[in-house]
């Protein structure tokens, strides 16, 4: 595939036309190898509940944030280049977004938001070529949304070493991952400390959570810390708050707006070729005024998300409201696009071959996690009005 061959609708204003050769090259080649080797076993995969651990290997081979000829002058990835990235993948499917970014992305950014010079020297190579794989270990059973105000997993010092204690519930990638970051209060104070534990560490146990509608290539895990003892060189030292915490995953949060404007260019990729294919009174249904209506929403919803999405790459987010409501809004439009998607297919809509399913399926997902819809209204209503409306 050629960097020509790369196609966006929705992007009406032109932003993909700001990308430069060498980063449309490089997007042109991860759709090939997506189309290529992934697509063909999604459907088979997401019937058994299997994940996608097998392509971080293959996914990593293909240089998509270490090529040299994608890094400016100080050695970094441009912001709109990274959100393409996340928007070609989830173009695919969010679970292969969530498989390979929560490692080059969650986690390694904790690494090096929250590590000292010297973890991260140690660990970085690895984290890229996923040798030193990694997840992030923050709700809980009994606290989800309120994680901030009700941590009750905690760390305590014993001699050289810390000692964990507590539950965690929906880790991603936590059954294959070889480390989890693991937040923890530390007993007898208000400090909230991270620590890279050790998958295998004595006492810590994780169980895949079955049963899932959503999400279904992504292992989402419980897991459960007993008298899990850790050295303080695996603690990351620049943490110490739910702000350093914040701090850290700040300029992540445009993440979830470049993966909801990629599964709606997902959906309408199935839908479009649905409706030129399907035909009813004797001619393709793309021809009809009901189904260019929907197709038409679906574009709209895309121009709005992505124009959002690239938004967020020339002016960062710096504050704890604009992410609410920029999750808020795409969430809406992601729900209502892949909705739409799955009605232009009728009663074939709801087979998975059709693709349109499972990003009517997966959407349900982004509309809950990172912060439920009420969660983030209530955010920015707080914002707005001056009032707090989550207790009463």
């Amino acid at each position: 595939m050629t960097a020509a061959a790369l196609d966006y609708p929705g992007d009406l204003l032109g932003f993909a036309d700001d990308l430069t050769d060498a980063e449309r090259d490089k997007l042109a080649l991860l759709r090939a190898y997506l189309d290529e080797h992934v697509r063909p076993v999604l459907v088979d995969r997401w019937e058994r509940g299997e994940n996608l651990a097998d392509f971080r290997a293959p996914l990593a081979a293909l240089h998509l944030l270490d090529d040299p000829d994608l890094l400016d002058g100080n050695g970094a990835l441009r912001p709109l280049y990274r959100g393409y990235v996340t928007l070609e993948l989830c173009r695919l499917d969010l679970a292969m977004s969530i498989t390979y970014g929560g490692q080059v992305g969650m986690f390694r950014t904790l690494v090096h938001a929250g590590g000292s010079p010297e973890q991260i020297a140690a660990w970085d190579p690895g984290i890229l070529d996923f040798s030193f794989t990694g997840c992030f270990a923050l709700s809980e059973p009994d606290h989800g949304s309120d994680v901030a105000g009700g941590l009750e997993t905690t760390a305590r010092r014993d001699g050289a070493d810390w000692v964990i204690d507590g539950a965690k519930r929906w880790i991603g990638n936590a059954t294959i991952s070889d480390n989890i970051v693991v937040v923890a209060r530390e007993d007898g104070s208000e400090r909230v400390l991270a620590f890279v534990v050790p998958a295998d560490a004595p006492g810590l146990h994780r169980e895949v959570i079955a049963h899932k509608g959503a999400a279904r290539l992504v292992h989402n895990a419980d897991i459960t810390l007993q008298g899990v003892r850790v050295g303080e060189d695996r603690r990351l030292p620049r943490i110490e708050s739910f702000r350093d915490i914040n701090r850290a995953f700040r300029e992540l949060r445009a993440t979830i707006v470049w993966a909801a404007a990629g599964m709606q260019l997902g959906a309408y990729r199935a839908a479009a070729d649905y409706a030129q294919e399907r035909r009813q009174f004797g001619r393709p249904i793309a021809g009809f005024q009901l189904i260019q209506d929907k197709l038409v929403r679906i574009t709209a919803n895309i121009a709005q998300t992505l124009a959002l999405a690239v938004r967020t790459t020339t002016h960062p987010l710096q504050d704890d409201v604009t992410p609410s409501l920029l999750k808020l809004i795409a969430a809406d439009r992601l729900r209502e696009s892949a909705a739409l998607a799955r009605e232009i297919m009728g009663g074939n809509g709801i087979l998975l071959t059709g693709d349109a399913m499972r990003f009517f399926a997966d959407a349900e997902a982004m509309y809950t996690f990172e912060g439920t819809r009420e969660m983030n209204t209530l955010i920015v209503g707080r914002a707005l009005t001056g009032l707090g409306a989550f207790t009463r």
